[in-house]
């Protein structure tokens, strides 16, 4: 039977890196109610930061069920002893596994690790799925912290 392992990876390996562009693929096709292209792909992560989600700043988190890169996550250090999630995902075909909770747990204990002593996040609120995780997981929602263009609903916990 498959485990899950989790454990801090370089954005760009090319297991995150994969993860990365599955991630942008299903948040931004369901954005668009149709399949994201790789162009687009390319583009939305294109400038997007990641760079900073490694020590001191950040952190990033892949997880593994069996052998297969299968989930991934993001910590952003901000300030005031203030994390923020980002990138959290798991792979169509390994959800209800458990991996989602198994994430956030370690999303968490890496962001502690880090210095943190709360976590903030923002989401959209079509993506009904991910707001229930969070909210499962104890976050409540907060006011605005930061603005964009996909940012509906802002979410926070005292870790």
């Amino acid at each position: 039977m498959s485990q899950w392992t989790l454990a801090p990876e370089p954005f760009d390996t090319a297991d995150a890196t994969a993860l990365r562009r599955a991630y942008y693929g299903d948040v931004a096709g369901s954005y668009w109610r149709r399949p994201a292209t790789d162009a687009e792909i390319d583009e939305g992560l294109a400038g997007d930061g990641a760079e900073r989600l490694a020590p001191p700043t950040g952190r990033f988190v892949v997880g593994r069920y069996g052998d297969e890169p299968a989930a991934c996550g993001g910590i952003l250090m901000l300030d005031g002893g203030r994390a923020e999630l980002t990138r959290v995902f798991v792979r169509p075909g390994f959800r209800g596994r458990d991996g989602a909770r198994l994430l956030m747990e370690r999303l968490e204990g890496e962001a502690r690790g880090l210095g943190a002593r709360r976590m903030v996040l923002n989401t959209r609120l079509d993506l009904l799925p991910a707001r229930s995780l969070y909210v499962r997981h104890g976050y409540a929602e907060i006011p605005a912290y930061c603005t964009g263009p996909y940012m509906d609903i802002w979410y926070g916990k005292d870790l």
